[in-house]
Formats: C-alpha cells, structure tokens, sequence
C-alpha cells in the first residue's frame, strides 16, 4: 500500500509558476518548492524574484518576462526549461484586474486583461505541453476567481477573463487529459495581495467580505498551500476539468 504522505511528495517534479514575484504567485512558487519540486519563478519585476530566489536557494531559479506579450511566449517557453529542465507543473498565477466600470471599459485595458489572464495560460500550456506528453505526466494549475461566477463592480474584463479560465480549464482537460496531463483551476476567495490591495485598504470592506464567508474570516496566503499542492501532484491523478474554489465558502453562500 503506497503511504498516502508520497502522493503529495514532489521530489524529481519541475514547476514553473507565473506571477511569482507577489503574493498567491509566490505563495505558490515557495509552497513547490517546500513539497520537493525545482521551480522557475516568473514575473515582470526581476529584483522581487531575486530577493525570492535567494531566499529560496539552489531549488528556485527566476525568468523575467512579460506574458501579455503573446508573441514571446514560445522564446519564454524555451527560457523556462534552461534552468531544471521542461516542466512537469506550469501554475499560472499571473494576472491583472483594470477595476475600469462597465461605461470605461478601454479597447486597451480589455485587451491586456484577456492576453495575461485566459490568452497566456493557454499559449504557454500549449508551448510546455508537448513535454509533459513524452513523459506522460503533467500538471496544469490555472487561476479562476470568485468572478468565474459572480459580477463585481468594475469587473467587466476581469470577470470575462475569470469566467474564460474556467472553460479553459475543461477545455485544456479534455484536449490533453489522456496524456496524462490534469488540468484544473484554483478559484481563490479574497486574499490579501497586490491585485485585492484596494479592497483590504477598506476595513470596513474587508470586514464584510470576511463575514459573507462560511469560516468567517479571509484567507491569508498559506490557505493556498494545500490545495495546490493536491492539484499539482499524484494525490489528484483522477482529478480534472474542475474549478477548486478556495474560498472560505464565500460562493456558497
């Protein structure tokens, strides 16, 4: 009987996760590297993934790269495998929330919404898939979003963005499930980050939100840890397509 503690082990495992300078990115990227995996960091800002990566030592290496620029993503691609190797886990925990309402919504700030938060996790999946295809094992971890499902005040491209992820996810699952390669989606509930910084800068805001979960409280960054590292290892073989909300039951309620 295999112990159930090996399902969650990464050792010999290479990940790559994006939006790692920050945030649910790097909680992500450390939370791997804890589990035993190699991981390559990405992210626009190099000297936050340095400091991250010094921290880290000899098992995190970093790449900066902007991912909205979707021509560059298969030179990115080759980039990430130069440290470790080519993936086994890509974690796309990169994205961007313009906050524009629905009457401000700009062809500009629609348009760098959807490249970062649905065009690039697919086109760098694409890119890394073949590998993870000649080992017969793969991890793809996107992020959804409590706007997967539900409108928010100025969250027109974002919400779309969210809502596409989710799609994608099943999508990405029925194309390359058979390989081996699951593919599913984490849908965080509000954590204090970067990108929720305006909504945690209101207490009594962040009050409310907290009070509409069923735990009662916001998540804090190592709520993530368990979660992803099911989705990323052996312990969820026959586990994909689905939309893990890690939520605190914000959306079932």
């Amino acid at each position: 009987m295999t112990d159930p503690r090996q399902l969650f082990d990464l050792r010999g495992r290479v990940a790559c996760v994006t939006g790692a300078s920050a945030g649910l990115g790097q909680q992500a990227a450390t939370a791997l590297v804890a589990a035993g995996a190699q991981v390559v960091g990405i992210a626009r800002r190099a000297d936050a993934l340095t400091d991250w990566a010094t921290a880290i030592g000899s098992n995190a290496a970093t790449l900066t790269a902007d991912l909205a620029d979707r021509e560059r993503l298969p030179e990115i691609a080759e980039q990430i495998a130069l440290p470790f190797g080519p993936p086994d886990i890509i974690v796309h925990a990169a994205g961007i929330n313009t906050r524009e309402i629905a009457d401000d919504v700009t062809p500009a700030g629609w348009d760098v919404t959807l490249n970062l938060n649905l065009a690039a996790p697919f086109f760098l999946s694409q890119a890394l898939v073949p590998a993870m295809k000649a080992k017969g094992w793969g991890r793809i971890v996107n992020f959804a979003s409590l706007q997967t499902t539900r409108a928010f005040p100025g969250g027109v491209s974002y919400g779309a963005s969210k809502a596409g992820v989710a799609q994608l996810t099943r999508a990405m699952a029925e194309a390359w499930s058979k390989d081996g390669i699951t593919a599913n989606a984490i849908g965080p509930g509000f954590f204090p980050t970067e990108l929720t910084g305006p909504v945690f800068a209101d207490p009594d805001r962040a009050a409310r939100n907290a009070a509409q979960t069923c735990i009662g409280r916001n998540g804090t960054l190592s709520d993530i840890d368990g979660p992803l590292l099911f989705l990323c290892s052996d312990a969820s073989a026959y586990v994909t397509g689905q939309v893990l909300m890690v939520d605190g039951g914000y959306t079932a309620k």
